[in-house]
């Protein structure tokens, strides 16, 4: 939000007939870009001056670029040496290396500057406005006219501005220009003024502003002249920084009196054939510093993007409008809060919704605005975007004031992500990831890779913006209760530009549904922070929606443990100075709620263990729905209804324990539960409604009651959740009891002995073979001896799977369902036959509704007393089938087997 009244920029290209764009002939549409981006973010490399580049034109292959600089040097690592450039360089566009055309605007005293560039209709003539006295010696006063061909001054142009010259447009017979001058040609013309386009006459065109013009462009059908600028009144008539003219006379044909506020104005005016588009600076607070689409005819207001971050140049081209600024909060239309600076953004001229281009440059030099002007220029086919200002860097590498972006040839990669994976029950996997960032593709592919394989085992499409990168998942459904799998993901965007592998994520399934996690799911979480991530900076959504993950700040410890849930599960610990998380989604928030946490801290400090507000990576200025601590351990719950209204603990909790926090509002009021028991309630029902992010170890706390010494948390987090209803006392008293019930525990039983019996080789012994088999007709049985543990001590046997691997041989798999039943009788596996098999007993344990051809492990759960009542001694098993299809399998004694035939045993509290 910066305003300069004695610097300014304007781009003024006219229509070439009625297309779209701004006297460019539109290429087809980059296919390898996500649509309707026209230009890949990879910035070309480009030739730079030692200053500002104020305005830019393209024609016949070239690029011209005026400013307030001296000469141009190669880009960083580039051919060449530095060349005189005095306040003008023609470049070309495929290049950017300096063209044969060398043009200086000098003055005699002072410091001369190209603010404007505008090309004729038919591109022959450039004219180039500023605050100059002469154009390679050729007097002139604030306005050239350039012959494009030869690149010499048109000496019969000679009109006579008193001032600085800031803004042009041109149409067949007429220049227009905006600045600071009072008079043209020794005659009165305040701020707006032209002149013939060949003779430059003045002509009798008046629109007299009080301040200066920064901007000017004729409609589509040469009948009106749109003005921008710094002024109050343009004839007279209150019309502040914008207003619509007569092409011939300049009288007022349309005003805008408080249609943008007083502390700000319009830099730039751009067209295509359906409107027009400001870009809008303001100085101070509540200034307007965004973009407005115009309609035609009858310019109203399409849209308005309230974007704060100084707007300096618009372009619309093939249906986006490329803006420049150093936009910073853009979360008036919903989208990124207050933050970072983003100097280049593209939007549909439809709305305002940004898409996904998003180069960037540094603030640089002068004001420090970054870039200030936009122009694309075309040769070979190929069309290029140009870029100039002030900035010093682009996408992070040294490059001074212009660079350009083409529109084919997308080089940059997505970046790698970041995953995670997770089992809550047997034979689910969820692997999920924080989606790429690609500067210039929204829709990126990215593909799942399972245990090192080449191939991939999943491909799933997702869509992220550089402010809005939501969780991706895929849940794996052919993974094999008790095993263990790794997963890895790449993105690719859609010019085939692939990203690295990403770290490994490894999980091993459960055999058992983990009761904690599963109740949270069940219970409806939209947000589910487990924190059991190894990599910063990503954290994963565990919800059963799963689009709510959370970004760390300042490298939060991962993994603490003990977690406050029994299991596996591990807990985050924050350090109390700047250590947080924030989510990624920007949301609301409704009516009812619930949070909720587990926290353990010895901290005399106090601080904010979790709540929402308005900013991501910065304290919010809008903040209330929060838990926080005192300095002496109470616990608080507060919301914000015009007044601070909170529920506070009589008792305190920071004793470096781990404890339950639930916070709840709805139709009931407030409620404050601590460790399974309502702690205090509050008649409340009503919050700040407002756009943010949930944040997990510190906030702003700034004028809620005992306000803590830190804002921010010193202490571990686990399990938090939030919920758009209101938990019952009795869901959150189960959530406490499950969470500190002893965890489950696996016992993995490998399968003492094995074999099978033939009847077509009755006397053979199979006890060695690699090999098990099973048939009905004619009769294949395998026989399976597992030596059990006894149940640990105050658990019992909570379930009991049995896990075979069927072999390589072809045909493996059987479309009979095969029967797990108990034997009963002695056997050994080195003296059983067909002749002299145990008998086989029943009721059948468990089965198998048929295998598939293709080696791999598969799990049946079998009766749990049956098997409980083994525990502790020997259970013999049997698969048998009364198909005729047989089913072969790997034995113990078999190198691919995967451990199988292998028992899990899953113990737990009675």
């Amino acid at each position: 939000m910066r305003r300069s009244r004695g610097l300014a920029v304007s781009l003024a290209l006219s229509l070439t007939g009625t297309g779209a764009g701004l006297g460019l002939v539109l290429a087809p549409q980059a296919a390898a870009l996500t649509p309707p981006v026209a230009f890949t973010a990879d910035a070309l490399s480009t030739w730079q001056p030692n200053g500002v580049v104020w305005a830019l034109a393209a024609a016949g292959g070239q690029v011209f670029a005026g400013g307030t600089f001296s000469t141009v040097r190669p880009p960083a690592g580039g051919a060449g040496s530095e060349q005189q450039a005095v306040n003008f360089v023609a470049l070309d566009a495929a290049t950017g290396a300096p063209t044969s055309c060398q043009l200086s605007f000098t003055i005699a005293s002072g410091t001369a500057t190209v603010r404007a560039l505008a090309l004729s209709p038919d591109k022959s003539t450039l004219y180039a406005g500023g605050y100059f006295g002469a154009v390679n010696g050729t007097a002139v006063s604030s306005l050239a006219a350039i012959d494009v061909a030869s690149c010499t001054v048109k000496t019969a142009f000679r009109p006579a501005f008193a001032a600085t010259v800031r803004a042009l447009a041109v149409t067949g017979d007429t220049v227009y220009a905006g600045g600071d001058f009072l008079t043209v040609a020794g005659q009165p013309r305040q701020r707006f003024a032209a002149v013939g386009a060949t003779d430059g006459a003045l002509k009798p065109f008046t629109a007299d502003a009080d301040e200066p013009g920064r901007a000017v462009e004729v409609t589509p059908d040469g009948e009106k002249v749109v003005l921008g600028g710094d002024f109050f009144t343009v004839n007279g008539t209150n019309s502040h920084a914008l207003a619509v003219v007569d092409a011939t006379s300049g009288a007022l044909t349309k005003s805008y009196p408080g249609f943008i506020d007083t502390n700000s104005v319009v830099k730039d005016i751009a067209t295509d054939a359906t409107g027009f588009y400001t870009a809008n600076e303001g100085t101070g607070g509540g200034v307007f510093d965004g973009r407005i689409a115009l309609d035609l005819p009858g310019f109203g207001q399409r849209w308005r993007d309230t974007c704060l971050g100084a707007t300096q140049a618009v372009l619309p081209y093939g249906n986006v409008l490329y803006s420049a600024s150093h936009a910073h909060d853009c979360s008036g239309v919903g989208e990124f809060p207050d933050g970072q600076r983003h100097h280049l953004l593209a939007q549909p001229t439809s709305g305002t919704g940004k898409l996904g281009w998003a180069p960037d440059t540094n603030d640089g030099i002068g004001e420090g605005i970054g870039p200030r002007t936009l122009a694309v220029g075309s040769k070979s086919g190929v069309e290029y975007l140009w870029v100039g200002g002030e900035f010093t860097t682009v996408n992070g590498a040294a490059q001074q004031s212009l660079t350009r972006f083409a529109s084919t040839g997308d080089t940059g990669a997505p970046t790698v992500p970041v995953v995670s994976a997770a089992g809550f029950k047997p034979g689910e996997v969820q692997v999920r990831w924080r989606t790429s960032l690609d500067l210039d593709d929204s829709a990126l592919t990215y593909r799942v890779y399972r245990n090192g394989a080449a191939t991939p085992i999943a491909t799933v499409a997702a869509d992220s913006l550089f402010f809005k990168r939501p969780q991706a998942s895929w849940t794996d459904t052919t993974v094999t209760a008790g095993h263990s799998y790794t997963y890895r993901v790449t993105a690719t965007d859609a010019a085939g530009n692939t990203s690295a592998l990403s770290a490994t994520a490894a999980v091993t399934v459960p055999t058992g549904t983990e009761s904690y996690p599963s109740r949270v799911r069940a219970d409806g979480a939209q947000l589910y922070w487990r924190y059991d991530d190894p990599v910063l900076p990503y954290v994963a959504d565990s919800s059963a929606g799963g689009n709510q993950n959370g970004v760390h700040l300042n490298a939060p410890a991962l993994r603490q443990t003990p977690g406050a849930v029994s299991g596996a599960s591990t807990a985050i610990g924050f350090n109390g100075t700047d250590s947080r998380i924030h989510a990624d989604k920007r949301q609301t928030v409704g009516s009812a709620y619930t949070v909720e946490t587990w926290f353990r801290t010895n901290t005399t400090r106090g601080g904010k263990l979790f709540g929402f507000g308005s900013n991501q990576d910065r304290g919010s200025n809008q903040y209330d729905k929060h838990l926080y601590m005192t300095n002496d351990g109470q616990l608080v719950f507060g919301v914000y209804t015009g007044a601070t209204r909170t529920v506070t603990t009589s008792g305190a909790y920071n004793d470096n324990q781990w404890h339950h926090a639930v916070a709840t509002q709805g139709p009931g009021g407030m409620t404050l539960y601590v460790d399974g028991v309502q702690r205090g309630t509050l008649a409340v029902t009503a919050h700040e409604n407002y756009s943010g992010y949930w944040h997990a170890g510190g906030d702003s706390l700034g004028g809620w009651p005992d306000r803590p010494t830190s804002e921010m948390w010193a202490g571990q987090l686990d399990e938090s959740a939030v919920y758009p209803t209101v938990l019952s006392a009795e869901q959150v008293h189960n959530h406490y009891a499950l969470a500190t019930a002893p965890a489950d525990s696996v016992v993995q039983v490998t399968a003492a002995e094995d074999t099978y019996a033939n009847a077509g080789a009755p006397g053979t012994t199979y006890g060695t073979s690699s090999s098990l088999a099973v048939r009905g007709t004619s009769f294949y049985a395998s026989y399976l001896r597992f030596d059990l543990p006894a149940a640990p001590a105050g658990t019992v046997l909570k379930s009991a799977t049995l896990s075979v691997k069927t072999s390589t041989m072809s045909g493996a798999g059987t479309t009979d369902t095969v029967s797990v039943v108990p034997v009963t009788g002695s056997w050994s596996e080195g003296a059983t036959t067909y002749n002299n098999r145990p008998a086989l007993g029943g009721p059948a344990l468990g089965a198998y509704p048929g295998l598939p051809d293709g080696s791999a492990v598969h799990t049946a759960t079998l009766t749990t007393g049956s098997v409980a009542a083994a525990l502790g001694g020997s259970l013999g098993l049997a698969l048998s089938s009364s198909g005729t299809d047989a089913l072969w399998l790997w034995s113990s004694e078999a190198q691919a087997n995967d451990g199988t035939p292998q028992l899990a045993l899953t113990f737990g509290a009675p």
